[in-house]
């Protein structure tokens, strides 16, 4: 009886207490795992569309129409680093089919344009200049090519790859390589061996990260004016989806229950253009609303990648540069102090994501700060080396008397990040409601917001 009745108890628990305590959690590799740390990234969209004032060419542009005489890939790059970001990624090729490098393939790029009388490679300056500031080197090489005669046959693939071989060897280490499934509505019908283009990367540039719609490695956040979901899970059912078919509500929100580890990457440009217009010089994005931009995809378990196009010169545009430097400034000055310091325990503000604690559901966590603070940002990180766990949790502060509410909150991952209005306490609460396993905490962090945010 006693036997039975141990059995019974048993059964309850596992009925009640299901099965997501011994689930095996899906994991992110080596590389995705030191690309989500990097947190900003640098899209520089720069082609024949610069000069005919188009965001989509046609592939009918002549090559001789590209001459950015005052190109300085050193003064881009210097810019992205002082400003905080951490790789560049050249539009080397895009829909138009022009090439910003001496392709041999082909005769539309950069060898037949007067720009350095066709002796000139902007892929090469912009991945030396990155080389010699210490950021990491990218490019976007678009499978649909409106030049290219043989588009729309199967010839094209190795055409592609062709392409895709001289970048992945000529330019020295490639960080990330990105990819899309964009066809305009009269495109041909062409079918991308995107498996064949991926194993080509992971042949010849095995740390590089791949970003599609669907991974492999990173994925799309299914919109370009820089929101991650409230909601953003690093998981989704990958196998599922097919690059250029997946839902954008999906890809934005992930999926708790997905079987593969692949991180948003949050894409958005400067402009309301992807490339440089010169009637959007009086509608470039301020550094306070980048600033907003980083809270909506950093803050949300997500990379911000962030387009600035170079103008005709060959340059950033001042009101782009003033942007970047302000919004640079803004975090700088939020984020320089964390008042959280000097707390217990203290792996939680040791800037380590690998040294975390447990906390398990409904186990509040108290952090006295032995003093009174100010604050109006908070920031929680989880040890997502293991996994992401966090579903629903809760952030409390003491106003003297009893435990008020802060803010109720969904996912956690790599970083959350929460705004709020100014709050003066000597302690506070997190505790966390739902987890699909015990949260592993790696860091917290209390801060006081720029004024000029």
């Amino acid at each position: 009886m006693r036997m039975l009745r141990t059995f019974c108890i048993l059964f309850i628990a596992l009925f009640l207490y299901p099965p997501a305590y011994s689930q095996t959690l899906p994991k992110p590799t080596p590389r995705q795992l030191a690309w989500q740390q990097l947190e900003t990234t640098a899209f520089l969209h720069f082609t024949v569309n610069t000069y005919t004032d188009k965001e989509w060419g046609d592939g009918t542009e002549s090559p001789q129409i590209f001459n950015p005489a005052q190109f300085d890939a050193r003064k881009l790059v210097k810019t992205l680093k002082e400003t905080g970001f951490k790789i560049a990624i050249i539009t080397a090729k895009h829909h138009d089919g022009f090439c910003l490098w001496p392709s041999k393939y082909t005769d539309h790029s950069v060898k037949s344009s007067p720009w350095k009388d066709g002796q000139g490679d902007v892929v090469k300056e912009i991945a030396e200049a990155c080389r010699e500031y210490g950021i990491k080197f990218g490019f976007y090489l678009s499978p649909w090519d409106q030049h290219e005669p043989t588009y729309g046959t199967n010839q094209y693939n190795d055409f592609y790859k062709n392409q895709l071989k001289e970048l992945l060897t000529n330019y020295g280490e490639v960080s990330e390589v990105w990819f899309d499934g964009a066809k305009g509505k009269n495109a041909k019908d062409m079918q991308y061996d995107f498996n064949s283009y991926w194993q080509l990367v992971r042949e010849l540039q095995p740390k590089a990260i791949l970003f599609s719609d669907a991974g492999p490695d990173v994925r799309w956040v299914g919109n370009e004016s820089g929101n991650a979901g409230q909601t953003c899970w690093s998981t989704i059912n990958a196998t599922d989806l097919a690059p250029g078919k997946a839902d954008p509500a999906y890809l934005n929100t992930g999926d708790p229950n997905g079987k593969s580890w692949i991180p948003a990457e949050t894409d958005v440009s400067i402009r309301p253009g992807w490339f440089y217009h010169p009637a959007e010089d009086s509608k470039v994005k301020s550094g306070k609303e980048l600033v907003h931009l980083y809270y909506q995809s950093v803050g949300r378990n997500s990379l911000l990648l962030l387009n600035i196009p170079p103008n005709r010169q060959g340059l950033f545009s001042e009101p782009d540069i003033k942007s970047l430097y302000d919004f640079r400034s803004i975090l700088n000055e939020t984020f320089k102090t964390n008042l959280a310091k000097g707390t217990s325990p203290a792996t939680l503000t040791d800037d380590q994501l690998k040294t975390s604690i447990t906390v398990p559901v409904n186990k509040p966590l108290e952090l006295n700060f032995k003093k009174t603070i100010t604050f109006d940002r908070a920031m929680f990180q989880e040890n997502i080396a293991n996994g992401q766990r966090n579903m629903e949790a809760t952030l409390e502060f003491w106003n003297g008397k009893t435990w008020q509410k802060v803010e109720t909150f969904t996912t956690i991952g790599y970083k959350r990040l929460l705004r709020f209005p100014e709050i003066k306490t000597s302690k506070v609460r997190f505790t966390v409601l739902q987890a699909k396993q015990p949260v592993q905490l790696a860091e917290v962090g209390f801060y006081k917001a720029s004024d000029k945010e």
